[in-house]
């Protein structure tokens, strides 16, 4: 007589579990926060398997759902991200393409958006440590610092990525050291807090050339892209065989723009499906490529306000993000010339004002929810001097 089986007990799947161990990274041989090739796979999967990733919160953090601003202070941003792999796929060579579509992404129930002083967009207004801690489900994130918000659950990898090669490190290095030199902000290798120690720590064999996974680069890595949700497939160019997939920073929901600095921040157990496009990496020069189909139309408002801004400032103000450059040039000008990012800033803070204004909220609060749920878009990059940034923040969320 033939075994009967529950359907459960049907399996149709290869499937690859990359772990998480302990409390944190350093505690966690599946786990590193610095790039270099030196940096060894911790497991290896055939394409076509369905690989889950247990993934870290991006601060590799103590908080919880009580923390307090306080709290934030004692962040050690040396330790980020935390990210899970890499993962050496069979198969894979340089030059090849490595296709990563997400399968699901299962939340941890609790997940939170910070304010670092000295991070994020608007770093000169809000220079106070914040914190909004969520709890979360699969439907939808809610927090007792914004009281009737209900942000809906829209998760992706807010880090993922491939390993560099030699060249690379090399090459990513020394423009970034050129930028800093310069006196624009750039992240040099700082091997305090760096994982693996024995490549990338204080006494490690690389500690002078593992690069930090603030940046995103032509690896992919930090991209914080919302709209690589579930059903969405990440092309990425292989530098080394095997490629070396790592994921981590994974976010609930975010804004485009991420502007505080964080997004809803969380663990989570993530699970993709690769595939090798062989010799396709030339076709991915500038950065990532990805695909998908409907899944752009799901992420839009139901109900929205918006708020248009072009490069205009204040007489005798320097945004932070152009300190580096002539401030005695652009500091008595009240009109900058095709200037994004001083539209966008104009545009946020004038969401903020009527976040505000409208809802009652506090700045932070309206800060925070714009980081979580308000999309900066470009609108046009043509009519000079003034390019116009829209910042669309979605209502339906919002319970008054």
């Amino acid at each position: 007589m033939p075994v009967l089986a529950d359907t459960t007990d049907v399996k149709t799947q290869a499937r690859v579990l990359v772990k998480k161990m302990g409390a944190h990274c350093a505690d966690d041989r599946n786990c590193f926060n610095r790039y270099h090739p030196a940096v060894k796979p911790v497991m290896t999967a055939r394409p076509g398997q369905y690989l889950t990733f247990e993934t870290r919160d991006a601060l590799d953090s103590d908080l919880n759902i009580n923390s307090l601003p306080k709290d934030v202070r004692a962040v050690d941003l040396n330790l980020v991200h935390p990210l899970t792999g890499p993962v050496h796929i069979e198969g894979a060579k340089r030059g090849d393409v490595l296709a990563i579509t997400l399968i699901d992404i299962d939340p941890d129930e609790y997940g939170y958006t910070t304010v670092v002083p000295g991070f994020g967009f608007l770093r000169d207004r809000f220079p106070e440590p914040y914190v909004a801690n969520w709890r979360l489900t699969r439907v939808e994130a809610t927090s007792d610092q914004l009281p009737g918000v209900r942000v809906p659950f829209n998760g992706f990898m807010g880090t993922v990525g491939v390993m560099p090669g030699l060249p690379e490190v090399d090459a990513w290095e020394a423009r970034e050291t050129q930028l800093g030199k310069a006196g624009g902000v750039a992240l040099p290798p700082q091997p305090t807090g760096a994982l693996p120690a024995a490549v990338c720590g204080p006494n490690g064999s690389h500690k002078d050339k593992c690069l930090r996974t603030i940046p995103p680069r032509e690896n992919g890595g930090n991209m914080d892209v919302k709209q690589m949700v579930v059903g969405t497939t990440l092309l990425l160019p292989c530098f080394v065989d095997g490629c070396g997939l790592f994921i981590g920073d994974v976010h609930y929901a975010q804004g485009d723009g991420e502007v505080a600095g964080t997004a809803i921040e969380m663990g989570a157990k993530v699970t993709v499906r690769t595939e090798i496009r062989k010799g396709m990496a030339s076709l991915i020069k500038a950065g990532p490529h990805f695909e998908g189909g409907s899944q752009l139309k799901k992420l839009e408002p139901d109900v929205f306000h918006a708020t248009v801004a072009y490069p205009l400032k204040k007489a005798g103000e320097v945004p932070p993000q152009h300190m580096y450059l002539n401030g005695d040039k652009i500091a008595p000008l009240t009109n900058l010339s095709e200037d994004l990012t001083v539209a966008a800033r104009g545009s946020l803070n004038e969401m903020i004002d009527w976040l505000v204004r409208t809802y009652g909220w506090q700045p932070v609060q309206a800060y925070v929810y714009a980081s979580v749920a308000c999309d900066l878009r470009i609108s046009n990059v043509v009519d000079v001097p003034n390019y116009a940034v829209t910042t669309i923040c979605p209502l339906e969320n919002i319970r008054k």
